[in-house]
């Protein structure tokens, strides 16, 4: 099993040390072997808004850096660690740059065989709006995440009462982690299903949006009528059944707006 962990500290400090806690503690159940991507070591340049990789694919990015290489091994890896301290009540600086440069991805979601786990740190607030938006963008990207965990790490020196409770917490998340393995892809809630119909909607046709991403959906078989997920998993009926009305509301709303700026 091949774990990649992708840091947004610019330190070697709490959130790395957590990871390597996990690493400690998979590594006790079996033969994992952990890769450890430093954003701060990369090449990775901010990205420039040009919407080229929206619009005709993410090869004709004007920005000449690493990160075809760092989706390689995204793609390489069996799972996937996003580990990032609280900075100022959100993902560090380095991990938005990470997000932004991988744009492309939350109109085309590709890793919908891996699972990832999530992981911040912080001195006191903020572990809730960090987790709940890398959830949001390693979902919208493919993954199915398996474990979300967020540590209180004062500045100073840690109480023994909290460095306990927080090995207990990775100790924990390491083995959901690791046994979310064995399981097969659990079905979508109804945020997911309506995410996947919007989508569906907005990349149903060449005009709606850009030329890659129609063919794209359309090499997936996304844009059939009969698909209802990304990946064929059950799907609550009532789920789709409320997510294709919301696809129809948003198709016939795009529809209108086209012919009105043909007018």
């Amino acid at each position: 099993m091949r774990i990649l962990v992708i840091m947004g500290s610019p330190r070697k400090s709490n959130t790395y040390r957590a990871a390597r806690k996990i690493e400690e503690y998979m590594q006790s159940m079996d033969n994992v072997e952990f890769e450890y991507l430093m954003l701060k070591d990369a090449n990775l340049l901010q990205c420039r808004g040009c919407y080229v990789c929206l619009a005709k694919g993410e090869e004709y990015c004007p920005c000449k850096d690493e990160a075809p290489l760092i989706e390689q091994k995204m793609h390489a890896a069996d799972g996937v660690i996003f580990a990032s301290p609280v900075y100022g009540m959100n993902i560090s600086a380095l991990m938005k740059t990470f997000v932004d440069r991988f744009s492309y991805i939350f109109h085309r979601p590709r890793f919908l065989d891996k699972k990832a786990l999530l992981l911040s740190t912080t001195g006191a607030v903020g572990l809730k709006e960090v987790l709940d938006y890398l959830k949001l963008v390693a979902g919208i990207w493919g993954f199915e995440v398996s474990q979300s965990i967020g540590l209180i790490t004062p500045p100073g020196m840690i109480s023994k009462k909290q460095e306990q409770e927080n090995n207990r917490k990775l100790e924990k998340a390491a083995l959901e982690y690791y046994n979310s393995f064995q399981k097969k892809r659990r079905s979508p809630g109804l945020k997911d299903v309506l995410i996947f119909r919007a989508q569906k909607a907005s990349f149903g046709k060449p005009g709606y949006t850009g030329s890659a991403d129609y063919a794209y959906w359309k090499e997936k078989g996304w844009l059939n009528p009969e698909a209802k997920y990304y990946v064929d998993v059950p799907v609550n009926p009532v789920y789709n059944a409320i997510g294709w009305i919301s696809e129809q509301m948003i198709r016939r709303k795009m529809e209108k707006e086209i012919a009105e700026l043909r007018e």
